[in-house]
């Protein structure tokens, strides 16, 4: 799959099953989504107090967060064809991010400079979860 990371996979730790399948913590696509929501978070601090609450800035967080989320329930369940179900959810709020930060950008509260670097977040993710998919497609776990 291209997604593991040196360390603790398959021993119940990182969200391991202990049967050697590797944690959905070692998947890159999980560690590159937590970046962007730790990246989203950062940058919405300075956004303006009105958005704070029910206006773009929890909107955004809250995509931010279900996609790594996603990840680990799909992960966590019992089969491929879940963890594919799930994986699309995560990409589907990827792509609610990414248009959450170009309205942020248009209203002028991330400059060009932030965004090109949030977008290329989101291209990376996008990557790595469509590489995912693709993989359990190949795979033949999924119809």
């Amino acid at each position: 799959m291209g997604q593991r990371v040196d360390g603790e996979a398959g021993r119940g730790v990182n969200g391991g099953d202990g049967a050697g399948r590797q944690g959905y913590r070692d998947l890159i696509a999980w560690q590159k989504a937590m970046g962007l929501v730790v990246a989203v978070y950062e940058v919405t601090k300075s956004w303006p107090r009105e958005e704070q609450f029910g206006g773009l800035t929890s909107q955004v967080r809250k995509a931010a967060v279900t996609v790594p989320s996603n990840i680990a329930e799909g992960h966590g369940r019992t089969g491929p064809r879940e963890f594919s179900h799930h994986l699309s959810i995560a990409y589907g709020s990827l792509c609610e991010v990414e248009t959450q930060l170009v309205i942020a950008e248009r209203l002028q509260y991330l400059d060009t400079t932030v965004t090109e670097t949030l977008m290329a977040s989101v291209a990376d993710v996008r990557r790595l979860l469509r590489g995912l998919l693709r993989s359990l497609r190949d795979s033949g776990s999924t119809p």
